[in-house]
């Protein structure tokens, strides 16, 4: 049975099917609203229930905890209705409207060992076929069994001759089958892009992007768009590792600074003494807040480790004024356990 699904503050309205979460069916519709990894682990779909009931599915507690859940929250990513609803939530513009979700063959074309851990893959798309995408978005790698690995590409979308992955070694059975037996020339399906992790360029505060480990790879994205579009706004980039090998693009963010105008703060926790390093350290997020008590007049943009992204919103809104509204993030959370 299907029901009925209306967004307060537009009116905009769209029908969920039966077994149909409401995530997937507002994209469906054409409507498009906040979300991330599109399986209960981000909280980046989080919203209110005003009206009506769900099944709220299979969901991780970092991303909605039982007082939100009492309180009314609901994760749309996996919430199905179970009457018509009226909810509240975070629309999206234009931008991301018309990007078609395609499924494409791709060819690995270059495989680069960045750091011991991370593995930077070059992917060419099929003859005559571009994917259209924001920088910040992502794809799926879908592997032979149905199961998917996201991954956000690291190329603007300017420089689309082959996209761009950035790949850790979690240990995992796809992170093996990457460090170990993958091999340039290979095969991989991809379907992209997905999420709404990308720069409001209507916006013309100033932009502090923060990443940690391989969270980089879409911050790296969003720079390089910004840099070829010629934006003026101030724009600050954190990158927090463990060690100075961690920083596996240190030199081309470094190079930004130099050429494009933009300020890099490198931030270690964990530096060896072999590392010999004079910079910034301890925890990432709190760099920015050193250097930006204030917040209120700013964006911020915060994609990695989960821990990392909460903080970060967290300490930012609560501590340094940041308007809720204006933290944007991609956590890179695993799948939520079925």
């Amino acid at each position: 049975m299907s029901h009925q699904v209306t967004i307060q503050s537009s009116g905009h309205a769209f029908t969920v099917d039966d077994g149909e979460t409401v995530l997937a069916a507002a994209l469906r519709g054409g409507i498009v609203i906040a979300y991330g990894c599109r399986h209960g682990s981000c909280g980046t779909c989080k919203g209110r229930l005003l009206e009506g009931a769900v099944d709220y599915g299979t969901y991780q507690e970092q991303a909605m905890s039982e007082a939100e859940k009492r309180s009314g929250m609901a994760l749309f990513c996996q919430a199905k209705p179970l009457a018509d609803l009226l909810i509240q939530c975070r629309e999206i513009g234009t931008a991301v409207k018309g990007i078609q979700i395609k499924m494409l063959p791709t060819r690995i074309m270059k495989m680069e060992r960045a750091a011991p851990d991370v593995m930077l893959l070059e992917l060419k798309l099929p003859a005559n076929e571009k994917l259209q995408f924001l920088a910040g978005q992502y794809v799926d790698v879908v592997l032979r069994d149905g199961t998917r690995r996201s991954f956000s590409m690291a190329n603007a979308p300017h420089a689309d001759a082959l996209l761009q992955l950035h790949l850790r070694n979690y240990g995992g059975p796809f992170s093996r089958h990457v460090f170990n037996s993958m091999k340039e020339k290979d095969i991989l399906r991809v379907e992209g892009p997905f999420g709404t992790f990308f720069l409001r360029e209507e916006s013309a505060k100033p932009v502090v992007l923060v990443a940690s480990g391989t969270g980089f790879a879409p911050i790296k994205a969003m720079i390089e768009h910004a840099l070829h579009a010629g934006m003026k706004r101030p724009m600050t980039v954190y990158w927090g590792c463990r060690v100075r090998a961690d920083l596996y693009l240190h030199e081309l963010a470094e190079r930004w600074q130099r050429n494009g105008g933009l300020r890099y703060e490198p931030v270690l926790s964990e530096a060896l003494a072999s590392d010999n390093w004079s910079g910034r350290t301890g925890l990432v997020h709190r760099a920015v807040m050193e250097d930006f008590p204030d917040l209120s007049g700013h964006q911020v943009y915060a994609c990695g480790a989960p821990v990392m992204v909460e903080a970060a919103r967290r300490d930012f809104t609560s501590k340094c004024g940041l308007p809720e509204e204006e933290f944007f993030s991609d956590s890179f959370t695993p799948a939520a356990p079925g």
